[in-house]
């Protein structure tokens, strides 16, 4: 999941696009944000057993004789239009929420508690706990009353049918990245990532903000809409994909057998719309395995990300050889200076172990989608490194420090490489060093990249990067392979009726400014026909999804299971979609 980058301005569209900018449809006569918290309160003690007791319940209470009127035609089965079809789908939604929040938070600790992540080189159509993830998704479509379908463990399909042939889609992903064995809040506090923990209202966990929250309010939006024999023109298809953390492979597989719907909306990014996406690429450098040999200090290990899309809270190097302790002492020295010199954010601690010594550079872990969250100690532990004075042994490792702080730094735009460049609407580039790792003949590293739209393609963007870093190779004489791999950005055309309904019921749901935004991130919404994101990231709050620390506010789960449940009772229903 990605978190949005900017928001659309007129004029920006207007640069980007070249096309004019509808605004959300207002309607007075429609339920908005005090009306919402007004019912939540009244009704939060006493939920009636199914939706028209609700619709009837608001009814006798209120004193709005157009929603009184709405209510009315809907419990005859009348035809809906304007303010009462809104009206009556918004309380849908309310209800939904009302009915069903705490279940959906139980079942956002089933999931969570189920390990989702890729588990070194198996497969992820093999990874057993993608299987069971599936049969406990199978097990909820059954009791739901929704039909379920597992395309080879690579996508999760639930479906509510329509009465036509026609159907949206809906997109998400259960698979997450990996997580260390436990993570520690700021106020010492441990938490278990597989397990949800509710503190301050926020629910903790690996998955709960990306993406395993996005699937069960949806589940929960079907199975209302299902029980309670509300009226569906198209088929609602919800699709859990399980690669989209390690490439997407899953998707592609199911799109080879599987037609898509002509619209699409993916749970992956944020609020309001999500309509532009940065492209995906990684730089790829690999230095062969070279044995240190000779008097003096050698690094012999170095660790980064735990995925190539994760910016870790710490990265760390040990060393060997020499005086351990005075090395120690040398190093925590230089590192004092070294923070202070680079703005004074982020730690470094030595630690002799074993005749060697330990040096950690603390950070703080971030989405690589969003690096101005986090702070990279992948490049501030090289940087300190390659420019210490200790006459480090020349290996794979040595090369490596030298490679990021040449490269890259401690800026996260490509002004060291050359490459910077930013667009009106989204934004600049973005490359984050992150992940290391020792294979068996040579080390890999890895920058993720996340490029917008710009004078270059793709392709051509990263054939520039490749020839100067093939450049830098044969300058530095290292014997460094490169492999540049960047995927197309995503900017879709802002108009729409489904657009504006999306914008419509964030807004009023909210009392936000609903516009279409831009994302720096990259998801699966490039892979599907007019398909944009709406949710689940809430404008202004900080994301935590990839850290360690990842929480989902409770209160934007119970938003997200309202505005979900809105959203498919309208597009399911408004006439047109274009």
């Amino acid at each position: 999941m990605l978190k949005p980058l900017t928001s659309l301005a007129t004029t920006a569209l207007a640069l980007s696009l070249a096309l004019p900018l509808q605004a959300a449809p207002q309607d007075t006569q429609t339920l908005k944000r005090d009306q919402l918290q007004q019912l939540l309160k009244a009704h939060e003690n006493n939920v009636p057993e199914n939706f028209d007791d609700f619709l009837t319940q608001v009814k006798q209470e209120t004193e709005n004789e157009s929603l009184q009127s709405a209510i009315d035609r809907y419990l005859q089965d009348e035809t809906l239009e304007g303010a009462d079809f809104v009206n009556v789908y918004r309380l849908l939604g309310l209800y939904t929420r009302l009915h069903y929040g705490d279940e959906v938070v139980d079942l956002l600790g089933e999931m969570v508690a189920i390990q989702t992540s890729k588990e070194g080189d198996r497969p992820q159509h093999e990874n057993p706990g993608i299987q069971e993830f599936g049969e406990l998704i199978k097990e909820k479509a059954e009791d739901f009353g929704l039909d379920y379908r597992n395309v080879d463990n690579r996508v999760f399909e639930v479906e509510l049918p329509g009465s036509s042939d026609e159907a949206f889609g809906i997109l998400t992903h259960g698979d997450t990245v990996p997580a260390q064995e436990s993570w520690e809040l700021d106020d010492g506090t441990t938490l278990d990532p597989l397990e949800i923990t509710l503190i301050d209202g926020k629910l903790y966990g690996r998955g709960t903000e990306d993406d395993k929250a996005s699937i069960a309010a949806a589940l929960y939006a079907m199975k209302a809409i299902q029980e309670n024999d509300v009226p569906l023109k198209r088929t609602i298809r919800l699709m859990i994909e399980t690669t989209e953390e390690t490439g997407g492979e899953g998707f592609e597989y199911y799109k080879q057998d599987n037609e898509l719907a002509a619209y699409n909306i993916v749970l992956d990014s944020g609020y309001p719309a999500v309509i532009a996406e940065n492209g995906f690429g990684t730089i790829d450098a690999y230095f062969p395995i070279q044995e240190a040999s000779g008097d003096g200090p050698f690094i012999s290990d170095m660790t980064g990300s735990l995925a190539t899309n994760q910016i870790p809270a710490t990265a760390s190097a040990t060393i060997e050889g020499g005086d351990s302790q005075a090395l120690s002492e040398k190093l925590a020295a230089q590192g004092e200076e070294y923070v202070s010199a680079n703005g004074g954010d982020f730690q470094v601690m030595t630690d002799v172990q074993d005749d060697a010594v330990k040096v950690t550079v603390k950070g703080a872990s971030a989405h690589s989608s969003k690096p101005d969250d986090g702070i990279n100690p992948v490049p501030r532990l090289a940087g300190l490194l390659a420019q210490s004075d200790i006459d480090f042994q020349p290996n794979q490792y040595t090369a490596t420090i030298h490679y990021i702080d040449d490269n890259y730094g401690l800026d996260y735009h490509g002004e060291k490489l050359g490459v910077a460049y930013s667009h009106d609407f989204m934004g600049p580039l973005l490359i984050s060093p992150t992940y290391l790792e020792r294979q068996d003949d040579r080390l890999r590293v890895a920058v993720n990249v996340r490029a917008p739209k710009g004078e270059k393609s793709p392709e051509e963007l990263a054939d520039t990067i490749e020839q100067k870093l093939t450049d830098y190779a044969e300058q530095q004489d290292t014997d460094m392979q490169v492999e540049v791999e960047i995927d197309d950005w995503m900017l879709r055309d802002p108009q729409g009726a489904w657009l504006q309904t999306l914008l419509n019921i964030f807004g009023d749901t909210t009392g936000q400014e609903a516009e279409p935004i831009s994302s720096a991130g990259s998801t699966t919404a490039k892979l599907l026909p007019n398909a944009i994101n709406f949710g689940p990231s809430m404008p202004g709050e900080e994301y935590t999804g990839h850290t360690d620390r990842e929480f989902k506010k409770r209160d934007n789960l119970m938003l997200d299971i309202q505005m979900f449940t809105e959203m498919f009772a309208r597009i399911g229903n408004q006439e047109r979609l274009d």
